[in-house]
């Protein structure tokens, strides 16, 4: 039988100097800026890094599992602002708020599901296919809602803005999906095979994985993963934006990619995706501390990617 094992394991060395370059980033960082402003390190700005780390994070939990598949997702900033809005517009509408947040969740599945669909069994390219998909959402989310905010929102529905033993609650989220979602990747047959069919697809169907399948269930996942991030948002402010989401494409793919996993599939981690989101969220932190536009941050952002991209290629070419 012909082995589909991925062309490293998830653990890998280079994933793990992968992510150990950036929990070293992620300090030398606090450091340097600490020294410029010392309220950089204060309780209360940690706290408020990882709060703005969670949803992104959550996120990049389901996107780890698209690309270690060979896949990619760039409609999840519209789907989150699609899942958003339905669960402040039921919320507000007198629907129980944890229905209104299940709701929210399934509706990520139900997107996740069409793109999934159309990349494993219409065969379009995932990229083209959620292209679409966000041009689609991002449009009709705004024909819907005719620019309006949602406001007036019920107490219950600001989640986000509560603490349970002192620990704001998306961290408590973060950290739960992030290790769960870990321990099936490493250990789970599913999440097994996830590596198997994204380091060699044809090498996985010969040793009996489905990929239409695996495609589809991450795809799936991944939607979920993202309207639980939706409501992470939504419920941290007193109001959803119209345009609630716009550019959460890049931050999720940026924290994906930077900590360690292979945007040509088959190898990364989890925890090493949390480890970027964390490190994304820090840089832009830091640009408010340092007095630096914002807009730099998408830069920053894209260099990294590239960055990271540049070494993986330039890495697989010396094993082959």
């Amino acid at each position: 039988m012909i082995s589909a094992k991925p062309l490293e394991s998830p653990r890998s060395s280079f994933t793990l100097q992968q992510e150990g370059v950036i929990a070293v980033a992620i300090v030398a960082l606090s450091a340097i800026v600490s020294l410029i402003n010392p309220d950089f390190l204060s309780a209360n700005n940690l706290l408020d890094i990882a709060v703005n780390t969670a949803y992104i994070a959550v996120a990049a939990a389901g996107m780890t599992m698209v690309i270690v598949s060979g896949n990619i997702d760039i409609s999840v900033g519209s789907m989150l602002g699609v899942c958003a809005t339905i669960a402040g517009e039921l919320a507000r509408n007198g629907v129980p708020v944890p229905i209104a947040f299940a709701a929210a969740v399934l509706a990520g599945g139900a997107l996740g599901a069409v793109n999934g669909l159309l990349v494993a069994y219409a065969r379009i390219p995932a990229i083209v296919v959620t292209l679409g998909m966000l041009s689609i959402l991002r449009g009709g989310l705004i024909l819907v809602t005719q620019g309006r905010w949602i406001e007036s929102l019920p107490e219950a529905f600001f989640f986000s803005q509560r603490s349970t033993l002192g620990i704001p609650n998306p961290i408590w989220v973060m950290v739960l999906v992030s290790v769960l979602t870990w321990l099936f990747m490493k250990y789970h047959r599913l999440g097994r095979a996830i590596y198997a069919v994204g380091g060699n697809a044809e090498a996985a169907r010969l040793a009996g994985i489905n990929p239409k399948r695996i495609y589809l269930f991450v795809f799936i996942m991944n939607g979920l993963l993202v309207g639980l991030a939706a409501v992470l948002y939504a419920s941290r402010f007193t109001a959803i934006q119209s345009n609630a989401g716009q550019g959460f494409e890049l931050a999720v793919i940026s924290g994906t990619v930077v900590g360690g996993v292979s945007i040509l599939g088959g190898v990364g981690s989890v925890m090493g995706a949390l480890l970027g989101s964390l490190l994304i969220s820090q840089i832009g932190t830091a640009a408010i501390f340092l007095k630096v536009s914002p807009f730099w941050l998408q830069a920053v952002q894209g260099g990294l990617i590239l960055l990271t991209v540049l070494v993986d290629v330039l890495r697989r070419r010396r094993m082959t």
